[in-house]
């Protein structure tokens, strides 16, 4: 067992996206619903698309490498990969992490995919971290992903309108045991198996098998099918299970210098200490209600507007981001908030800077 007091740190963050963008104007046309509502409604002004080399796991091998770019460790330094890549990729029953640890020459490393849809990074982060402090021999870990679930969309199909984001790249973290910056704090997951089954692709598994005829029928395309249920069951639960995570992951960060946490209790830093909002892309105006329900402004977060919702890679594209814009600074305490299909809810803690 290794010391639960010694730090986990990000050392670099990649990204990558493909060049072709899909605009609000485009989306309007395919979808039949003005542009101004997609822009505007919608939160989008454009987003990634992928090319024809732009393979799921293939992005996550580009953005690996992005991210080693960024630092002096090497790939053989690398103990494990977490590969977040979505299971649309480049084929089916297949280990993209073995892949994608041998394309960046990680060649110590073993590896692992792992999934929750769109809450993926930060339940990989919680593994990573865990991993780390209760193994001695996992000193440095690779968080890496492609997604293009965006090829799965129908525009025609007004049910799915809330996943006209869906756009295509990938992102990666570099995390290591004993890093002196960004330290990795506490996180907090939940689920909710009620809406296990109302988001699928209908013909795409063992219940009913992608023929001909069902491809023909539109059927290998994500669909909403249980549109009634999901609505009222995610109006009721859904804000207040994230406000929860991000709650409980504050709580599980224990002493934070510099932040309002009590001394001498086991209560951790809270809500007024969030220095940076890193959350998923999603409709303005809930992206809007969470910064005022945690007493934030608009400047402490990113929208990711120009992007698309990369799935659980938007973790990494906030970051990036925010360091360009200058809206996530040294000592910020950021929140990572994500939520994946299914249901599941999900928030991470991060004392971004050199800790001193």
């Amino acid at each position: 067992m290794t010391d639960r007091n010694t730090p986990v740190g990000i050392v670099a963050v990649g990204t990558y996206v493909p060049e072709p963008v899909m605009t609000a104007a485009d989306i309007a046309a395919a979808s039949g619903i003005e542009e101004w509502v997609i822009r505007e409604k919608f939160g989008i002004t454009q987003k990634h698309v992928p090319g024809p080399n732009d393979h799921t796991n293939q992005m996550a091998v580009w953005a690996a490498q992005d991210c080693l770019s960024k630092c002096d460790i090497k790939p053989d330094e690398i103990d494990l990969v977490l590969c977040t890549t979505e299971e649309w990729k480049e084929y089916l029953l297949w280990t993209a992490g073995i892949k994608l640890a041998y394309e960046i020459g990680a060649t110590r490393a073993w590896a692992i995919d792992v999934q929750m849809r769109c809450g993926t990074t930060i339940a990989a982060m919680k593994m990573a971290k865990d991993m780390m402090l209760a193994d001695p021999e996992v000193n440095t870990v690779l968080i890496a992903g492609g997604y293009r679930n965006g090829d799965l969309i129908n525009y025609r199909n007004r049910r799915t309108s809330f996943m006209f984001n869906l756009a295509a790249g990938g992102g990666a973290l570099l995390l290591r045991r004993g890093w002196p910056a960004n330290h990795v704090l506490g996180s907090h997951l939940m689920s909710d198996g009620y809406m296990s089954e109302h988001v699928v692709v209908p013909a795409s598994g063992t219940k009913q098998f992608p023929t001909d005829a069902a491809v023909a029928e539109g059927l290998f395309y994500l669909d909403l099918v249980q549109p009634e249920a999901m609505k009222d069951r995610l109006n009721a639960v859904s804000m207040d299970n994230w406000l929860h995570c991000i709650d409980e992951a504050l709580r599980k960060s224990g002493h934070v210098p510099g932040t309002s946490e009590v001394p001498g209790t086991s209560r951790g830093p809270t809500r007024g200490d969030i220095g940076f909002l890193n959350v998923l892309h999603m409709k303005p105006s809930a992206h809007l209600d969470m910064l005022r329900r945690l007493g934030l402004r608009e400047e402490q977060s990113v929208y990711l507007s120009h992007y698309g919702h990369i799935g659980q890679q938007d973790a990494m594209f906030s970051i990036a981001e925010g360091l360009r814009q200058g809206r996530l600074k040294d000592g910020n305490l950021m929140v990572i908030v994500a939520a994946g299909i299914g249901y599941a809810w999900g928030a991470a803690v991060v004392r971004w800077g050199v800790v001193r």
